[in-house]
């Protein structure tokens, strides 16, 4: 199975800045940045491989993309005692994009 999903928080991080390519600018140094220690919100990292495979699978995503997310949500839920639609104690999230190489004014 793909890997599509890669975690941050709680003290580690499934990637690394040289990642770059695999989680985008922003994702590969939230990463190194919890590797570091440094204080980083738990969170996760779609890969750049899903676009890929969503434009030559005729704009299809990847069939394990959806268990992978909701598994990073729960994970993300567990490091904050937070739920991702609990009224009691709401998980918010934030959702930002990046891509490969840096594209000024997009």
């Amino acid at each position: 199975m793909a890997k599509w999903v890669y975690g941050f928080g709680g003290g580690s991080a499934e990637g690394r800045a040289g990642d770059r390519n695999l989680l985008g600018g922003k994702g590969a140094n939230l990463a190194e940045m919890c590797s570091l220690g440094l204080p980083v919100p738990p969170g996760f990292t779609i890969t750049t491989d899903v676009c890929t495979h969503f434009y030559a699978n005729g704009r299809a995503y990847p069939a394990e993309l959806e268990g992978q997310v909701e598994a990073a949500l729960d994970k993300v839920g567990e490091i904050t005692g937070r739920g991702f639609g609990d009224p009691q104690k709401l998980l918010l999230v934030s959702v930002r994009s990046g891509s490969r190489a840096s594209m000024p004014g997009m």
